[in-house]
């Protein structure tokens, strides 16, 4: 599934596009993704203008001019299409038009009209329509915790949500009401460059380490956004091309390689936490 900078490279993509743009010709194709489509879907978008896009945790949130604001998840294959080119390669090849589209519609701006369409052949996404001074309390976001790359986020607040946890610091970091948006990859990855081990619990960690990972956890999803996003498998950026910072990752995906760490001579590990795979390597990232 698309993780933060995934998303992220998603919306820049479709931001100088439907930023400002006022939708028309909306096509609802099916009654439903992984969830239905919002009742009266189609009639609740046709004649809406885009005020800007933005993205909480792995959701993109088009706000409306009409009060409301556009939600989707991309969910595993769910992508977006522009003038019926496909905004962003992917690894494993996946039919974006006739049966796998699911909707489409118009965007105008500054008398200029694209064509945009989702596509999702897996239909593990979903969209839904909210009411915008609404949507922190909405199920899918309430109680959600701060966004990684936010003011709000930092040492001390992850002290404060970690405070007794006996739960492994990997797990914990995956769980969204204690930072919103972070995901299996970078996680790993952060724990590496933070020289902090899986293994450790969470409310045990110094408050000047958790310090140190919130500044790296920061800097991994920003390296991941400029270089793209990872690409795994069947995802790429919205601007068609493919990600390079699976290129670079540390420990994600190199079991049993040679720890990249200066001056170690560590072996990188995979063990399964929270039935997800954790990579590391034991000398470097020791409890």
């Amino acid at each position: 599934m698309p993780e933060l900078p995934e998303v992220e490279t998603v919306r820049r993509g479709l931001e100088p596009v439907l930023q400002g743009a006022t939708l028309s010709r909306v096509r609802q194709n099916r009654p439903d993704l992984r969830f239905p489509f919002p009742a009266n879907f189609t009639d609740r978008l046709e004649g809406a203008t885009v005020q800007r896009l933005d993205r909480r945790a792995k959701y993109l949130l088009f706000a409306l001019d009409t009060g409301e604001t556009w939600v989707t998840h991309l969910g595993m294959t769910g992508r977006f299409t522009l003038d019926g080119r496909q905004l962003g390669e992917f690894e494993e090849p996946a039919p974006i038009a006739g049966k796998h589209e699911h909707m489409s519609f118009c965007a105008t701006r500054d008398g200029a009209t694209h064509r945009i369409g989702f596509a999702d052949a897996r239909r593990f996404g979903f969209m839904g329509l909210i009411p915008t001074d609404q949507i922190e309390q909405h199920p899918w976001f309430a109680g959600m915790g701060p966004e990684p790359l936010g003011n709000a986020f930092s040492g001390a607040r992850l002290g404060e949500a970690l405070a007794g946890r006996k739960q492994n610091i990997k797990v914990a970091l995956l769980d969204q009401r204690i930072v919103a948006g972070l995901g299996n990859i970078y996680v790993c990855e952060a724990l590496y460059r933070a020289r902090i081990s899986p293994l450790i619990a969470a409310g045990k960690i110094s408050r000047a380490r958790l310090e140190t990972l919130a500044a790296v956890i920061r800097d991994v999803l920003n390296d991941a956004i400029t270089a793209g996003g990872s690409t795994l498998r069947d995802f790429a950026n919205a601007e068609g091309g493919q990600g390079y910072f699976q290129h670079r990752f540390d420990v994600y995906g190199r079991e049993s390689e040679p720890c990249r760490g200066e001056g170690c001579t560590g072996v990188v590990k995979r063990i399964v936490q929270g039935g997800r795979s954790t990579f590391y390597c034991p000398s470097c990232q020791q409890r």
